[in-house]
């Protein structure tokens, strides 16, 4: 199992909160692979976490973030993925 942090930097302060929400719910009902996802806004980022026991290099997640990002976001912005950190953790 492995712990995965991202982040995404250049969110418009007025649709990080509304967005972290809406993305954690969205994981929740529709992406199951990804367990123990919890989507924050820390003021001038959103950051998401989320355990998956296939996704050891946090790629398919960054994908489904970018997605999450598009869908939940309508204001353009310029974006900043990254990936934080990757921690294995014991099931």
């Amino acid at each position: 199992m492995t712990r995965i942090l991202l982040s995404c930097g250049g969110v418009p302060a007025s649709a990080g909160p509304t967005a972290a929400a809406d993305i954690t719910a969205e994981f929740a009902k529709h992406r199951p692979q990804f367990t123990e996802v919890l989507c924050t806004w820390d003021g001038s980022r959103l950051l998401l976490r989320a355990e998956s026991d296939w996704d050891t290099n946090g790629l398919a997640l960054m994908d489904e973030f970018s997605d999450c990002l598009s869908a939940y976001i309508a204001e353009p912005f310029d974006g900043e993925l990254r990936i934080e950190s990757i921690t294995p953790v014991s099931a």
